[in-house]
């Protein structure tokens, strides 16, 4: 289940008392994360791909476990529907950047991996998200400390 699953709505179970300094470290820390990932997808814009195009390439090259990436898999990596990664993955098929292989062992599913173009495209796309990281990182750092350790 994706992170906007069952528990998005959950109620916070202690409310803490929060300053002024703390609505404005938040508040800050939220507008560099939207600056981040307005600078993603414009990147992958850059690059001729989707946001989504360049997270579902992300998710599967960077998939934890050694083991192949399912359809399904991509679709709790990107918190979507089965069907809408169905889709998303028959666009990165026909562009050239996905192959699908049937699982040795179990012949219905069918295993998902990056392409030579695929690679490349996510390869200048993640060097350009790394160094954009490196750059927020000691203001995000910053902004975490400022937050403090959650309470106990």
């Amino acid at each position: 289940m994706s992170s906007r699953g069952k528990n998005a709505h959950r109620p916070l179970r202690q409310r803490e008392t929060l300053a002024p300094h703390d609505y404005e470290v938040l508040a800050e820390f939220r507008y560099v994360l939207m600056r981040f990932l307005a600078f993603s997808e414009q990147a992958a814009a850059a690059a001729g791909l989707a946001p989504r195009q360049h997270q579902a390439l992300l998710a599967i090259k960077g998939y934890p476990g050694g083991r192949g990436v399912s359809v399904g898999d991509l679709a709790e990596r990107l918190g979507i529907r089965h069907h809408s990664a169905v889709g998303l993955v028959d666009r990165l098929v026909s562009h050239g950047y996905l192959v699908r292989r049937e699982d040795p062992r179990d012949r219905r599913r069918m295993h998902l991996s990056l392409t030579s173009a695929g690679e490349q495209a996510l390869g200048e796309l993640s060097a350009a998200h790394r160094q954009e990281l490196r750059r927020v990182a000691p203001l995000l750092n910053s902004l975490l400390t400022q937050l403090g350790p959650p309470p106990s």
